[in-house]
């Protein structure tokens, strides 16, 4: 199987400024992402940034780099001009590692990869991992997912899905035992797939649930949904989060 990984990193971030370059053992955050996905067996791995200082920290080890615009909306936008200017094959699966993931498990970013590899129909492929913790399946912040018998997306959302009205109430809901899924956020495309989702609209479900995969569903894309053989340590957002990374990566 082939594929190919492309890391977008921004410079600019809200919650932790200059996140991707920040310093963890020695080596910039990204660094560290760009290790995990060489070593998914990927045949090409980009860093796509707007920023000429993540650019050259990126040259120092290796990397290969494309500059892309400033102006784009999300990092999918930036991939798919990669993908373009690239001039890659039309079923190119091509892997969306987010630059602040530098604890991604390398047999993760190849398993995505792999579901477009093997299901023709679908245009993505994404991760989840099953929610044992019911604090976990309320909590907002983590992303739900409901598949049908194929493994094909239905619906993703912030609220606790599906719903087990049986025995449950609002004060007092019932997490249903082994259907409960928590989405991880790392996607394969393949280069149709992601033209077409860069060029449509944001969709109204999208932005209610503030969830960007709902604008694929919500315009009829197919999206197979994979369990993760082991669930991923969390990203970074936030200086607790990496504190955290430097210990574990310290650890290894």
């Amino acid at each position: 199987m082939k594929f190919k990984v492309v890391i977008p990193a921004r410079l600019d971030s809200t919650r932790l400024p200059r996140k991707v370059l920040r310093d963890i053992q020695g080596r910039p955050m990204v660094q560290w992402v760009w290790e995990a996905a060489r070593g998914s067996g990927a045949e090409e791995v980009v860093v796509a940034t707007d920023s000429v200082e993540v650019q050259e920290a990126c040259a120092a080890f290796g990397a290969t780099v494309a500059m892309s615009s400033p102006r784009h909306a999300s990092g999918t936008d930036r991939i798919n001009e990669v993908a373009q200017a690239g001039n890659w094959p039309a079923d190119t699966i091509v892997v969306n590692l987010q630059g602040d993931e530098p604890l991604m498990p390398p047999a993760l970013v190849r398993q995505a990869a792999q579901l477009l590899a093997e299901d023709p129909a679908a245009d993505i492929g994404t991760l989840a991992h099953p929610i044992a913790d019911q604090r976990e399946w309320l909590n907002p912040n983590v992303v739900k997912v409901v598949t049908d018998s194929a493994g094909h997306a239905l619906y993703f959302s912030r609220a606790p899905i599906p719903w087990q009205r049986d025995g449950s109430t609002t004060a007092r809901p019932k997490m249903p035992a082994g259907r409960a899924f928590r989405h991880l956020g790392i996607y394969a495309y393949r280069v149709t797939a992601l033209a077409r989702f860069s060029a449509l609209p944001p969709a109204e479900l999208e932005q209610l649930e503030a969830l960007e995969q709902l604008r694929a569903l919500a315009n009829g894309m197919v999206i197979r949904v994979g369990i993760a053989q082991a669930p991923p340590p969390g990203g970074v957002d936030t200086e607790d989060d990496l504190r955290a990374v430097a210990q574990l990566l310290a650890g290894r």
